[in-house]
């Protein structure tokens, strides 16, 4: 590979352009782990006023590939509680369940450019040999099993079974967010080697999500701002799947008053406790929209009344997390 140091930009303005105009295609992408909560609505929210004050499309795909945070009754819910909002959604249900040929055929490709290899480190000594670099806590990988002899290599496999990694160049890869501004990361740097199959078989989300937008037209991602980082990551996926690039949205999280953000797994506000407390989707998003700035007004409202007055200039403006006590809420 050309270690030489490059510089690789995106025109997001214009995604899939090398397939030529397209309608706008957005997608809602849940991962089945647990019912949603008032971070995943917001998200949500966002994700289909921008797509339909386009007049574009919005799809489903469920992100079930991982067994440990899949499960066939959250999907169902999940479905539940985004048609109870009014987020609708177009043409059928996709689920990563059924797409493995898919992602095995981008595997083989990656491994027939040569830029992949097995990995044999565990979780204790990634994070023991490398601090964290990216606002997801992923740490750089130190490159530990990049260069493995054929011996070593033989005598890893008989003590357990390899991820596999891609090598990454020695390149910036930037782009324009449409909440965040411009961004930039050095892979090399920042991430290194990145995963693309756990040693479990499980092929990884950074993966996954390039081969699954592209196959489904999806022009506009809107998601949390804790997966910026990605960015670079699946841009050069991209960049060797010959896939196109995407405009890409990350908005700001909704957090407790400790920082922390809430979560699936802490029950923070999930959709149980919301729809008892707010009785119809009006009120519930009417709150929401106000408690995040997007109207000035507390007052019950469907997600088509935030159509007219959406606009990603204004979100601008509001790109930092949001604090949210719940305990208030429920007082």
């Amino acid at each position: 590979m050309d270690t030489a140091e490059a510089n690789i930009s995106t025109q997001q303005e214009t995604p899939s352009s090398k397939f030529g105009p397209t309608v706008p295609v957005g997608r809602f992408a849940p991962s089945p782990s647990g019912r949603m909560h008032l971070g995943n609505i917001y998200a949500a929210l966002l994700a289909w006023l921008s797509v339909k004050s386009q007049n574009g499309r919005m799809l489903m795909r469920i992100e079930d590939l991982d067994p440990r945070s899949a499960r066939s009754e959250y999907a169902a819910q999940l479905l539940r509680d985004l048609e109870w909002l009014g987020l609708t959604w177009d043409g059928e249900v996709v689920y990563q369940h059924n797409r493995l040929e898919y992602y095995e055929a981008a595997f083989d490709e990656l491994q027939q450019l040569g830029l992949l290899y097995p990995c044999f480190c565990t979780r204790a000594e990634l994070h023991a040999a490398s601090a964290p670099h990216a606002s997801d806590n992923t740490p750089r990988y130190p490159g530990t099993c990049a260069h493995l002899s054929p011996a070593e290599l033989a005598a890893r496999t008989q003590l357990r079974s390899p991820a596999y990694r891609l090598r990454v160049p020695q390149a910036v890869y930037s782009a324009h967010d449409a909440v965040q501004g411009q961004i930039a990361t050095h892979l090399a740097q920042c991430c290194g080697d990145f995963l693309v199959r756990r040693s479990d078989g499980v092929f990884a989300y950074q993966l996954v999500v390039c081969v699954d937008d592209a196959a489904m037209g999806v022009t506009d991602i809107v998601r949390g701002r804790d997966l910026l980082d990605s960015v670079p990551r699946q841009l050069y996926l991209q960049e060797l799947l010959d896939l196109p690039h995407p405009r890409y949205a990350h908005v700001p999280l909704l957090v407790a008053p400790d920082g922390r953000r809430l979560a699936k797994r802490d029950r923070d506000l999930d959709m149980a406790a919301l729809r008892e407390r707010f009785k119809t989707p009006q009120a519930l998003l009417g709150w929401l929209a106000y408690i995040t700035g997007m109207v000035d007004v507390n007052e019950p409202l469907l997600a088509t009344d935030l159509l007219q007055g959406f606009s990603w200039d204004a979100m601008c403006k509001r790109r930092h997390d949001i604090v949210i006590d719940g305990s208030l809420l429920f007082a």
